[in-house]
Protein backbone atom coordinates (compact mmCIF):
# COMPACT_ATOMS: atom_id res chain seq x y z
CA UNK A 1 0.00 0.00 0.00
CA UNK A 2 1.18 3.51 -1.00
CA UNK A 3 1.80 5.45 2.14
CA UNK A 4 4.67 7.33 1.77
CA UNK A 5 5.80 9.75 -0.92
CA UNK A 6 6.95 7.98 -4.50
CA UNK A 7 10.02 8.94 -5.55
CA UNK A 8 11.37 10.95 -8.69
CA UNK A 9 12.95 10.42 -11.51
CA UNK A 10 16.73 9.14 -10.26
CA UNK A 11 19.09 12.38 -11.69
CA UNK A 12 16.76 14.71 -9.84
CA UNK A 13 18.40 13.54 -6.39
CA UNK A 14 21.69 14.73 -6.96
CA UNK A 15 22.60 18.76 -5.86
CA UNK A 16 20.39 20.65 -8.36
CA UNK A 17 19.58 21.19 -11.63
CA UNK A 18 19.21 25.02 -10.08
CA UNK A 19 17.29 27.43 -12.12
CA UNK A 20 19.83 29.24 -13.48
CA UNK A 21 17.38 32.40 -14.34
CA UNK A 22 14.95 33.04 -11.10
CA UNK A 23 14.28 36.11 -12.49
CA UNK A 24 13.38 39.63 -11.85
CA UNK A 25 10.36 39.17 -9.87
CA UNK A 26 11.86 36.65 -7.61
CA UNK A 27 15.06 38.22 -7.14
CA UNK A 28 12.89 41.16 -6.14
CA UNK A 29 11.63 39.52 -3.57
CA UNK A 30 14.92 37.90 -2.32
CA UNK A 31 16.94 41.07 -1.32
CA UNK A 32 13.39 42.72 -0.55
CA UNK A 33 13.82 46.10 -2.45
CA UNK A 34 13.01 47.53 -6.24
CA UNK A 35 15.29 47.15 -9.16
CA UNK A 36 14.98 50.20 -10.95
CA UNK A 37 17.98 49.59 -13.51
CA UNK A 38 17.28 46.84 -15.62
CA UNK A 39 21.12 46.77 -17.37
CA UNK A 40 21.71 43.30 -17.58
CA UNK A 41 18.73 41.95 -19.24
CA UNK A 42 18.46 41.43 -22.34
CA UNK A 43 15.07 41.85 -23.17
CA UNK A 44 13.56 44.09 -25.78
CA UNK A 45 13.01 46.67 -23.06
CA UNK A 46 13.74 49.87 -25.06
CA UNK A 47 11.19 48.65 -27.66
CA UNK A 48 8.78 51.14 -28.79
CA UNK A 49 6.06 49.01 -29.61
CA UNK A 50 3.97 51.62 -31.69
CA UNK A 51 2.12 48.75 -33.50
CA UNK A 52 1.31 46.67 -30.31
CA UNK A 53 -0.01 50.23 -28.33
CA UNK A 54 -1.89 51.23 -31.27
CA UNK A 55 -3.81 47.73 -32.19
CA UNK A 56 -4.06 47.12 -28.21
CA UNK A 57 -3.51 50.04 -25.74
CA UNK A 58 -0.67 51.49 -23.53
CA UNK A 59 -1.95 48.87 -20.47
CA UNK A 60 -1.36 45.37 -22.28
CA UNK A 61 1.85 46.86 -23.69
CA UNK A 62 3.53 47.85 -20.49
CA UNK A 63 3.38 43.52 -19.42
CA UNK A 64 5.20 42.50 -22.52
CA UNK A 65 8.74 43.84 -21.95
CA UNK A 66 9.90 41.38 -19.27
CA UNK A 67 9.52 37.42 -18.44
CA UNK A 68 6.61 36.91 -16.04
CA UNK A 69 7.36 36.27 -12.04
CA UNK A 70 8.50 32.21 -12.38
CA UNK A 71 6.60 31.72 -8.58
CA UNK A 72 3.58 33.37 -10.02
CA UNK A 73 3.06 35.20 -6.02
CA UNK A 74 0.60 37.12 -7.27
CA UNK A 75 -1.49 34.20 -8.94
CA UNK A 76 -1.08 31.84 -5.72
CA UNK A 77 -2.08 34.78 -3.51
CA UNK A 78 -5.48 34.96 -4.81
CA UNK A 79 -5.73 31.10 -5.01
CA UNK A 80 -4.93 31.18 -0.82
CA UNK A 81 -7.65 33.97 -0.52
CA UNK A 82 -10.42 32.58 -2.43
CA UNK A 83 -10.03 28.65 -1.77
CA UNK A 84 -8.31 28.55 1.08
CA UNK A 85 -4.72 26.86 0.15
CA UNK A 86 -1.33 26.78 1.46
CA UNK A 87 0.70 28.87 -0.59
CA UNK A 88 3.36 26.60 -0.54
CA UNK A 89 1.57 23.97 -2.21
CA UNK A 90 1.39 25.67 -5.15
CA UNK A 91 2.70 26.24 -8.32
CA UNK A 92 1.69 27.60 -11.30
CA UNK A 93 2.77 26.65 -15.17
CA UNK A 94 1.26 27.12 -18.65
CA UNK A 95 -1.99 24.95 -18.31
CA UNK A 96 -2.78 21.87 -17.11
CA UNK A 97 -1.08 20.38 -20.41
CA UNK A 98 2.17 21.88 -18.98
CA UNK A 99 1.38 20.61 -15.65
CA UNK A 100 0.80 16.92 -17.23
CA UNK A 101 4.13 17.19 -19.05
CA UNK A 102 6.13 18.53 -15.85
CA UNK A 103 5.16 15.42 -13.96
CA UNK A 104 5.82 12.98 -16.73
CA UNK A 105 9.16 14.63 -16.91
CA UNK A 106 9.69 14.43 -13.30
CA UNK A 107 8.23 11.29 -12.23
CA UNK A 108 8.54 8.89 -15.64
CA UNK A 109 11.51 8.70 -17.26
CA UNK A 110 11.66 6.56 -20.48
CA UNK A 111 11.27 2.75 -20.36
CA UNK A 112 9.28 2.83 -17.39
CA UNK A 113 5.31 2.29 -17.43
CA UNK A 114 2.69 4.81 -16.44
CA UNK A 115 -1.38 3.72 -16.37
CA UNK A 116 -4.67 6.04 -17.83
CA UNK A 117 -8.01 4.90 -18.86
CA UNK A 118 -8.18 3.77 -22.53
CA UNK A 119 -9.86 6.97 -24.42
CA UNK A 120 -9.62 9.35 -21.02
CA UNK A 121 -7.78 12.88 -22.09
CA UNK A 122 -5.50 12.17 -24.90
CA UNK A 123 -2.61 14.63 -24.02
CA UNK A 124 -1.42 12.55 -21.07
CA UNK A 125 -0.88 9.61 -23.68
CA UNK A 126 0.61 11.91 -26.14
CA UNK A 127 3.22 13.16 -23.80
CA UNK A 128 4.12 9.71 -22.36
CA UNK A 129 4.19 8.29 -24.92
CA UNK A 130 6.71 11.06 -26.66
CA UNK A 131 8.70 11.11 -23.52
CA UNK A 132 9.41 7.05 -23.97
CA UNK A 133 7.19 5.48 -21.26
CA UNK A 134 5.10 2.45 -21.77
CA UNK A 135 1.21 3.51 -21.78
CA UNK A 136 -0.63 1.29 -20.28
CA UNK A 137 -4.47 1.52 -21.26
CA UNK A 138 -7.47 0.09 -19.24
CA UNK A 139 -11.12 0.07 -20.57
CA UNK A 140 -13.83 2.02 -18.78
CA UNK A 141 -16.41 0.12 -16.57
CA UNK A 142 -18.99 0.48 -18.88
CA UNK A 143 -22.80 -0.49 -17.85
CA UNK A 144 -25.99 0.74 -19.13
CA UNK A 145 -26.14 3.44 -17.42
CA UNK A 146 -22.38 3.90 -16.52
CA UNK A 147 -19.39 4.61 -17.87
CA UNK A 148 -16.28 5.88 -16.05
CA UNK A 149 -12.94 5.46 -15.29
CA UNK A 150 -12.50 1.59 -13.83
CA UNK A 151 -10.50 2.34 -10.20
CA UNK A 152 -9.77 -1.51 -9.94
CA UNK A 153 -8.77 -1.64 -13.33
CA UNK A 154 -6.26 0.74 -12.88
CA UNK A 155 -5.03 -0.67 -9.31
CA UNK A 156 -4.15 -3.77 -10.93
CA UNK A 157 -2.38 -2.33 -13.85
CA UNK A 158 -0.33 -0.31 -11.85
CA UNK A 159 0.70 -3.62 -9.48
CA UNK A 160 1.20 -5.67 -12.78
CA UNK A 161 3.24 -3.19 -14.83
CA UNK A 162 5.32 -1.29 -11.82
CA UNK A 163 3.74 1.99 -13.05
CA UNK A 164 5.33 5.36 -11.69
CA UNK A 165 2.06 7.53 -12.27
CA UNK A 166 -1.36 6.10 -12.76
CA UNK A 167 -3.32 9.43 -14.50
CA UNK A 168 -7.30 10.11 -13.70
CA UNK A 169 -9.20 12.71 -14.87
CA UNK A 170 -11.69 13.71 -12.43
CA UNK A 171 -14.16 14.50 -13.53
CA UNK A 172 -13.67 12.93 -16.50
CA UNK A 173 -12.68 13.86 -20.06
CA UNK A 174 -14.84 13.12 -22.34
CA UNK A 175 -17.96 11.28 -19.56
CA UNK A 176 -17.88 13.67 -17.73
CA UNK A 177 -17.52 10.70 -14.80
CA UNK A 178 -16.86 12.22 -11.18
CA UNK A 179 -15.39 10.31 -8.85
CA UNK A 180 -15.82 10.74 -5.07
CA UNK A 181 -13.53 11.89 -2.57
CA UNK A 182 -13.51 8.05 -0.91
CA UNK A 183 -12.90 6.19 -4.11
CA UNK A 184 -9.95 8.31 -5.09
CA UNK A 185 -8.66 7.55 -1.61
CA UNK A 186 -9.11 4.57 -2.00
CA UNK A 187 -7.05 4.08 -5.67
CA UNK A 188 -4.14 6.47 -4.10
CA UNK A 189 -3.47 4.31 -0.91
CA UNK A 190 -4.12 0.86 -3.20
CA UNK A 191 -1.20 1.94 -6.01
CA UNK A 192 2.42 0.58 -5.44
CA UNK A 193 4.67 2.36 -2.90
CA UNK A 194 6.70 3.44 -5.78
CA UNK A 195 3.81 4.54 -7.95
CA UNK A 196 2.63 8.72 -7.82
CA UNK A 197 -0.95 9.36 -8.41
CA UNK A 198 -1.59 12.47 -10.88
CA UNK A 199 -4.94 14.18 -10.61
CA UNK A 200 -6.18 16.12 -13.97
CA UNK A 201 -9.03 18.14 -12.17
CA UNK A 202 -9.36 20.84 -15.20
CA UNK A 203 -12.79 20.44 -14.82
CA UNK A 204 -13.14 20.66 -10.78
CA UNK A 205 -15.03 24.33 -10.70
CA UNK A 206 -18.21 22.47 -12.08
CA UNK A 207 -18.59 19.95 -9.42
CA UNK A 208 -21.55 20.06 -7.14
CA UNK A 209 -18.88 20.08 -4.16
CA UNK A 210 -15.98 21.92 -5.73
CA UNK A 211 -15.98 24.35 -2.70
CA UNK A 212 -15.47 21.67 0.50
CA UNK A 213 -12.24 22.48 2.10
CA UNK A 214 -10.66 19.29 1.63
CA UNK A 215 -9.93 19.50 -2.00
CA UNK A 216 -7.58 21.88 -1.07
CA UNK A 217 -4.95 20.24 0.47
CA UNK A 218 -2.30 18.88 -0.72
CA UNK A 219 -1.84 14.76 -0.66
CA UNK A 220 1.01 12.74 -0.36
CA UNK A 221 2.08 10.87 -3.20
CA UNK A 222 -0.86 12.79 -5.22
CA UNK A 223 -0.27 15.83 -7.89
CA UNK A 224 -3.45 17.52 -8.43
CA UNK A 225 -3.72 19.57 -11.62
CA UNK A 226 -6.46 22.34 -12.94
CA UNK A 227 -6.68 25.34 -14.77
CA UNK A 228 -7.80 28.46 -15.46
CA UNK A 229 -8.92 27.71 -19.02
CA UNK A 230 -12.60 26.61 -18.27
CA UNK A 231 -14.57 28.60 -15.49
CA UNK A 232 -12.06 31.39 -15.67
CA UNK A 233 -11.55 31.54 -19.49
CA UNK A 234 -8.29 31.89 -19.82
CA UNK A 235 -7.45 28.97 -22.25
CA UNK A 236 -5.76 31.59 -24.79
CA UNK A 237 -3.52 32.45 -21.93
CA UNK A 238 -2.41 29.31 -20.27
CA UNK A 239 -2.65 29.28 -16.73
CA UNK A 240 -2.80 26.63 -14.61
CA UNK A 241 -1.83 25.51 -11.19
CA UNK A 242 -0.58 22.38 -9.63
CA UNK A 243 -1.53 20.86 -5.71
CA UNK A 244 1.29 18.99 -4.28
CA UNK A 245 3.36 18.74 -0.99
CA UNK A 246 5.78 21.28 -0.88
CA UNK A 247 9.11 18.79 -1.33
CA UNK A 248 7.03 17.51 -4.32
CA UNK A 249 7.07 20.98 -6.36
CA UNK A 250 10.66 21.73 -5.57
CA UNK A 251 11.56 18.46 -7.47
CA UNK A 252 9.39 20.13 -10.17
CA UNK A 253 10.93 22.72 -10.05
CA UNK A 254 14.06 21.29 -11.25
CA UNK A 255 12.40 20.44 -14.47
CA UNK A 256 10.48 23.42 -15.22
CA UNK A 257 10.68 25.86 -18.16
CA UNK A 258 12.10 29.17 -16.48
CA UNK A 259 9.15 31.45 -17.56
CA UNK A 260 6.81 28.95 -18.80
CA UNK A 261 3.84 31.76 -18.20
CA UNK A 262 3.96 35.08 -19.55
CA UNK A 263 3.46 38.57 -17.40
CA UNK A 264 0.51 39.15 -19.42
CA UNK A 265 -1.57 35.90 -18.83
CA UNK A 266 -0.24 36.06 -15.29
CA UNK A 267 -1.43 39.96 -15.00
CA UNK A 268 -5.06 38.24 -16.56
CA UNK A 269 -5.43 35.89 -14.35
CA UNK A 270 -5.09 38.58 -11.09
CA UNK A 271 -7.53 40.07 -12.78
CA UNK A 272 -9.90 37.55 -13.24
CA UNK A 273 -9.17 35.92 -9.78
CA UNK A 274 -10.04 39.33 -8.31
CA UNK A 275 -13.13 39.68 -9.65
CA UNK A 276 -14.63 36.07 -8.73
CA UNK A 277 -18.23 37.08 -8.49
CA UNK A 278 -18.10 37.00 -12.48
CA UNK A 279 -16.69 33.80 -12.71
CA UNK A 280 -18.79 32.35 -10.11
CA UNK A 281 -21.78 34.21 -12.16
CA UNK A 282 -20.17 32.21 -15.11
CA UNK A 283 -20.23 28.76 -13.53
CA UNK A 284 -23.69 28.92 -12.62
CA UNK A 285 -25.11 29.65 -16.07
CA UNK A 286 -22.71 26.89 -17.10
CA UNK A 287 -24.62 24.78 -14.88
CA UNK A 288 -27.66 25.36 -16.08
CA UNK A 289 -26.77 25.66 -19.67
CA UNK A 290 -25.79 22.03 -19.27
CA UNK A 291 -29.11 20.77 -17.16
CA UNK A 292 -31.16 22.21 -19.88
CA UNK A 293 -28.98 20.68 -22.53
CA UNK A 294 -28.78 17.16 -20.72
CA UNK A 295 -32.85 17.53 -20.61
CA UNK A 296 -33.23 18.55 -24.36
CA UNK A 297 -31.42 15.36 -25.32
CA UNK A 298 -33.42 13.23 -22.59
CA UNK A 299 -36.46 13.53 -23.60
CA UNK A 300 -35.29 12.95 -27.28
CA UNK A 301 -34.32 9.47 -25.87
CA UNK A 302 -30.89 9.69 -25.98
CA UNK A 303 -28.44 8.01 -23.73
CA UNK A 304 -26.84 11.43 -21.82
CA UNK A 305 -24.06 10.62 -19.35
CA UNK A 306 -24.10 12.51 -15.78
CA UNK A 307 -21.53 14.97 -15.86
CA UNK A 308 -19.62 17.24 -13.46
CA UNK A 309 -18.21 19.30 -15.91
CA UNK A 310 -18.78 22.09 -18.44
CA UNK A 311 -20.03 19.18 -21.16
CA UNK A 312 -21.95 16.73 -21.78
CA UNK A 313 -21.59 13.09 -23.19
CA UNK A 314 -24.05 11.61 -25.29
CA UNK A 315 -23.65 7.82 -25.99
CA UNK A 316 -24.65 6.25 -29.61
CA UNK A 317 -25.29 3.22 -30.60
CA UNK A 318 -21.54 2.40 -31.70
CA UNK A 319 -18.89 4.08 -33.34
CA UNK A 320 -19.77 4.17 -36.71
CA UNK A 321 -23.09 6.22 -36.09
CA UNK A 322 -21.05 8.76 -33.84
CA UNK A 323 -18.40 9.21 -36.28
CA UNK A 324 -20.74 9.61 -39.00
CA UNK A 325 -22.80 12.73 -36.77
CA UNK A 326 -19.54 14.16 -35.86
CA UNK A 327 -18.42 14.26 -39.54
CA UNK A 328 -21.91 15.91 -40.80
CA UNK A 329 -21.86 18.64 -38.03
CA UNK A 330 -18.54 19.34 -38.62
CA UNK A 331 -19.57 19.44 -42.37
CA UNK A 332 -21.92 22.03 -41.73
CA UNK A 333 -19.50 24.15 -39.95
CA UNK A 334 -20.56 22.92 -36.27
CA UNK A 335 -17.45 21.34 -34.38
CA UNK A 336 -18.47 18.95 -31.50
CA UNK A 337 -16.02 16.78 -30.03
CA UNK A 338 -15.62 12.77 -30.67
CA UNK A 339 -12.74 10.90 -28.65
CA UNK A 340 -10.21 9.84 -31.15
CA UNK A 341 -9.45 6.63 -29.07
CA UNK A 342 -11.92 3.80 -31.07
CA UNK A 343 -12.41 2.26 -27.05
CA UNK A 344 -15.18 5.52 -26.65
CA UNK A 345 -15.71 6.06 -30.01
CA UNK A 346 -19.39 6.01 -30.10
CA UNK A 347 -19.46 9.18 -27.15
CA UNK A 348 -20.39 12.61 -28.69
CA UNK A 349 -19.41 15.61 -26.14
CA UNK A 350 -21.21 18.74 -26.79
CA UNK A 351 -19.83 21.93 -24.24
CA UNK A 352 -23.17 23.59 -22.38
CA UNK A 353 -22.86 27.20 -24.49
CA UNK A 354 -25.99 28.88 -25.23
CA UNK A 355 -24.85 28.29 -28.72
CA UNK A 356 -25.65 24.63 -28.62
CA UNK A 357 -29.12 25.45 -27.15
CA UNK A 358 -30.07 27.31 -30.29
CA UNK A 359 -33.50 25.59 -32.00
CA UNK A 360 -32.26 23.28 -34.58
CA UNK A 361 -28.21 23.69 -33.90
CA UNK A 362 -27.80 20.07 -33.18
CA UNK A 363 -30.39 19.05 -35.78
CA UNK A 364 -28.21 16.03 -37.19
CA UNK A 365 -27.62 14.80 -33.47
CA UNK A 366 -31.15 14.75 -33.08
CA UNK A 367 -31.92 12.95 -35.81
CA UNK A 368 -29.31 10.55 -34.65
CA UNK A 369 -30.91 10.20 -31.44
CA UNK A 370 -34.64 9.67 -32.60
CA UNK A 371 -34.02 7.60 -35.96
CA UNK A 372 -30.42 5.97 -35.20
CA UNK A 373 -29.14 7.18 -38.41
Amino acid sequence: MASDTPTFADHLYSPGPDNPFPGIWVLKRRIGKEIPHRLGSNEGLDMPHRALREHFGDAMVEHVYCYGDSEALGVRERLVRLHGFDLDTLRVDAGCDSLLALVLRATAPAGTSVVSSAGTYPTFGYFAKGQGCRLIEVDYEETSDHLAPDIDALIDAAHSHHARLVYLANPDNPTGFVHDEATVARLRDALPDDCWLLLDEAYHDFRDDAAKPSFTRALPGVIRCRTLSKAHGLAGLRVGYAIAEPDTLAMLMKVRIHYAVSTLSLAAAEVVLDHQDETDAHIQAVLERRARLAEHFKALGADVLESGTNFIGIRLADADLAKQVNADLLDEGKLIARPAHPALGHVLRITAVADALEPGRLARLEQAVREGI
